[in-house]
């Protein structure tokens, strides 16, 4: 059809003289389709004393010009069409065939439909058997006649409601030949089932979950390939990982919405502690640059990123204390750190030397390639961008009330995306003027009072601190954090 707005779709309207009744109710619909710009036709209107009127159905049916046709389907018609039956059965000799040769189902543009006004005592529609195998519109309902009146008009226009969206580029994961493969679903499905069903057997399944996914990690270890950018492959790994991540989510999500014993939780530190040594230079490796683990760096931010999110959004506010306090076990033997030690969460996190060269490379010019990652796949609906954001801003906030290490600037947690900031304060914040809502979310934020905020934004006034900024770019902590307005309410 046509573009053209002002073109009225030619539609003719098949039906049975069943009852006045029916009659009254056929007329009622041509007249509203009318008003609502279609050209219907239809015999009370176009078939005049003297006229042929099976050369009329015939023209109606196998005309080109008349673009739909509209079969309205009650007991009465649905007996004569299939008996053959006086006009009506003549009209469906004639439709019959035309539907049985418009045989591809996804031609968009259908000529015929039926329209259903009566249904028998099981429920059933009275439908001609020639109509049974086509999709119909429900009008037999009084109570939902206004959404199918709109569901018949989308028709004829062929405006249907629902639209196949634009096809997008395949994800760069799809073409890396299966080189990715963690083994963690099998263990994943049974850790989800156990937690769901609250089993006895939870924390062994999500325990052996973690075991699995530290122990396949390695498979993700880049190795060079001559003529390929380094940066390519990092975004190539991480892109890759995808599945795995939500993977994680999930379950991360699961264990907040089912569990508060304190062994699930050990379970996860554990496994974070697993990890954490990918991000740096493996002992036995001879040679070694510091971006060569940068896929690993990036995917422990963002998995601690999503699990301090659920805790969050599922008022967990104990556990993220739980996860962010203590430090984090780091095994000797990497020349990183030779003799091993206690480290604090912010090591999840660390600058990634192959997305800066990558835009300088591709003179890409963004303020951080790293937000730019976790804003493109945060396409969750449960863990939204925003959520992802304030829980950056948080583990920035726990960070900077940690005790000053003589490497301070090293132990800082520089909040990525915050570049992307759209608000002036985050809800936990804002909700945080409850004096109640504040002592319940103190712990998570790593206070014991609003004072030692006010004292953190008075460093930051007077120059003891300085907020990172990202070329030229710093946010705001004391309006993030609503510093004003926090526990000024019961």
């Amino acid at each position: 059809m046509s573009e053209n707005k002002s073109e009225s779709p030619k539609t003719f309207i098949s039906y049975s003289w069943s009852s006045h009744e029916h009659e009254t109710w056929v007329l009622d619909l041509a007249k509203e389709l009318e008003e609502s710009g279609v050209h219907v036709i239809i015999d009370k209107w176009d078939l005049r004393e003297g006229a042929d009127k099976y050369a009329f159905m015939e023209k109606m049916v196998t005309d080109p010009a008349v673009r739909k046709v509209i079969v309205i389907c009650d007991r009465v018609y649905a007996e004569k069409a299939d008996g053959r039956k006086g006009g009506v059965g003549t009209e469906t000799q004639i439709i019959s065939k035309e539907v049985y040769e418009q045989v591809d189902p996804t031609d968009q543009k259908q000529k015929f439909v039926a329209v259903i006004t009566e249904k028998d005592e099981e429920g059933k529609p009275y439908v001609p058997t020639f109509l049974k195998s086509r999709i119909y519109i429900d009008m037999s309902d009084t109570g939902s006649y206004t959404e199918s009146f709109e569901q018949l008009l989308r028709w004829i226009y062929d405006k249907p409601l629902h639209k196949r969206p634009e096809r997008g580029q395949p994800p760069a994961y799809i073409f890396t030949e299966d080189k990715l493969n963690l083994g963690t679903s099998p263990r994943f499905r049974l850790a989800m089932e156990a937690l769901r069903q609250n089993k006895a057997t939870a924390i062994g399944a999500v325990r052996d979950y973690f075991e699995t996914f530290a122990q396949n990690l390695e498979t993700l270890r880049i190795e060079p390939e001559e003529g390929k950018e380094f940066d390519d492959q990092v975004v190539e790994s991480i892109e890759a990982f995808l599945p795995y991540r939500d993977e994680a989510i999930d379950l991360f999500l699961a264990i907040a919405r089912y569990r508060s014993d304190p062994e699930v939780y050990e379970a996860i530190r554990n496994f974070f502690e697993r990890i954490l040594p990918f991000g740096f230079w493996p002992p036995g490796c001879s040679s070694w640059q510091e971006w060569n683990a940068d896929n690993f760096r990036f995917i422990m931010y963002e998995l601690f990123l999503y699990l301090i999110s659920a805790l969050l959004k599922n008022n967990r506010f104990e556990m993220v204390n739980k996860i962010s306090e203590p430090d984090y076990y780091f095994p000797p033997g990497s020349p990183d750190l030779v003799e091993g030690g206690l480290v604090p969460f912010t090591f999840f996190q660390g600058s990634l030397r192959s997305l800066e060269h990558r835009n300088q490379r591709l003179k890409l010019n963004r303020l951080s390639l790293t937000g730019d990652l976790i804003r493109q796949g945060a396409k969750r609906n449960d863990l939204t961008f925003d959520d992802i954001m304030q829980t950056d801003f948080v583990l920035f906030i726990r960070g900077e009330l940690r005790p000053k290490e003589d490497n301070y600037s090293d132990y800082r947690w520089f909040p990525y995306t915050l570049v992307f900031l759209r608000v002036k304060a985050f809800e936990i914040f804002v909700r945080a003027q409850s004096m109640t809502y504040f002592d319940r979310i103190k712990i998570a934020i790593g206070v014991t009072s609003k004072d030692e905020l006010m004292k953190l934004i008075e460093e930051y006034n007077n120059g003891e601190r300085q907020i990172p900024s990202r070329r030229f770019r710093q946010f705001n902590p004391a309006a993030l954090m609503n510093i004003n307005k926090i526990a000024t309410r019961p």
